[in-house]
């Protein structure tokens, strides 16, 4: 049985949370404007630490099972979907239909991404 460490999971787990952390130090300061930007650039930099804690691992994991293409596909539509809820629950800004289509838009592009060569 393999480990964790060597499946096609581990790279994407980490890169969920990985997500989770960049998009709390990229948009989560928007809930804050009344702090100074040095200390929401301070707090930022904070949690952006703890996102390349889990995406530098991810990515090194993540190339001996996907191709670099692949791995990339992956995490933009990872960030897509954290994106997406964040903006939905955190900072109460629901997406609308345009969003959702070029959402699809993307999907379909990933499709293509782990589409066999022909």
């Amino acid at each position: 049985m393999p480990s964790f460490a060597n499946s096609t999971l581990a790279p994407i787990v980490l890169l969920v949370l990985s997500n989770v952390f960049m998009t709390f130090a990229w948009y989560g300061h928007l809930r804050f404007k009344d702090q100074s930007l040095f200390i929401v650039i301070l707090a930022s930099w904070g949690i952006a630490l703890l996102e390349y804690c889990f995406a530098v691992p991810a990515n090194r994991l993540g190339s001996s099972v996907y191709s670099v293409a692949q791995l990339k596909t992956i995490q933009e539509i990872i960030t897509l979907v954290v994106f997406a809820g964040f903006s939905a629950l955190y900072l109460k800004e629901p997406l609308g239909w345009n969003q959702a289509v070029g959402f699809a838009l993307i999907a379909a592009g990933a499709f293509f991404i782990f589409r066999d060569k022909v």
